[in-house]
């Protein structure tokens, strides 16, 4: 388990995400909006890590440069030993990157509604190396680990909110990914639901060791988390460990 630096670490496991003195603006016509400032974070292999704060805080911005969407101004971020940050341009080196090593979890799914579950799931394989029959293999796996099995050639539209948030999990899980982000998992879900996705991503924590990033509003949510870290105004405010 690991807290933001100012917090006493409580884990001799090794970091997979290093983040030091990283920032980030946005430009908005001729002005420019400072969004991250001298961010300072490490977060050990293993670690179940909450990221809260206030709307136009940073945290999805800070969710979205760990998991390669979107590059920094300035500073390092590290990522199982590889600087991230200077990754060559164009665009694909990164884009081969996060489909190697990082799992998303998005409020609103983002499922295909023209797949199938099973489909959806085993879509980021399909430009793998593994043959017809490993990724079958893969995906009764997942679906088994998410129990969806019997949904398996069910569409997202004949799913509840939950039912297509695991769905969601068990696509953020075939690639096998170093690193899991969620954006707000539960924000869109009922009380029932959210708890039963919570347990779920604890659980692909504490057993399969998981590393997971989770940005949330949701104080409850947030407290299924090894750690949680504070932002406001661009800025780490403290980090708690449970």
């Amino acid at each position: 388990m690991n807290t933001v630096d100012n917090v006493k670490r409580v884990s001799d496991t090794p970091p997979l995400v290093e983040i030091r003195h990283l920032v980030k603006s946005y430009r908005r016509g001729a002005q420019t909006v400072p969004v991250l400032s001298d961010i300072t974070l490490s977060i050990s292999e293993g670690d179940f890590i909450a990221l809260m704060g206030p709307s136009g805080s940073g945290k999805s911005t800070l969710l979205n440069l760990i998991a390669g969407i979107d590059r920094p101004d300035g500073g390092e971020l590290r990522v199982g030993g590889l600087d991230i940050t200077r990754l060559p341009e164009p665009e694909p080196a990164l884009a081969q990157w996060r489909a190697a090593h990082v799992g998303f979890i998005f409020q609103f799914y983002n499922l295909m509604p023209v797949l199938s579950v099973f489909e959806n799931i085993e879509l980021p394989l399909i430009l793998t190396r593994l043959s017809r029959k490993e990724r079958r293999e893969r995906v009764s796996l997942v679906l088994d680990m998410v129990n969806l099995s019997d949904r398996a050639q069910h569409y997202p539209s004949e799913l509840s909110g939950g039912q297509q948030q695991r769905v969601a999990i068990a696509r953020a899980l075939i690639s096998d990914p170093t690193l899991i982000v969620a954006d707000e998992p539960t924000g869109d879900l009922d009380r029932t639901s959210a708890e039963e996705v919570l347990a779920m991503m604890q659980r692909l924590n504490r057993e399969l060791g998981k590393t997971i990033v989770m940005v949330t509003h949701d104080a409850h949510a947030a407290r299924a988390a090894k750690a949680i870290v504070h932002l406001e105004k661009g800025e780490l405010i403290d980090g708690t460990t449970r």
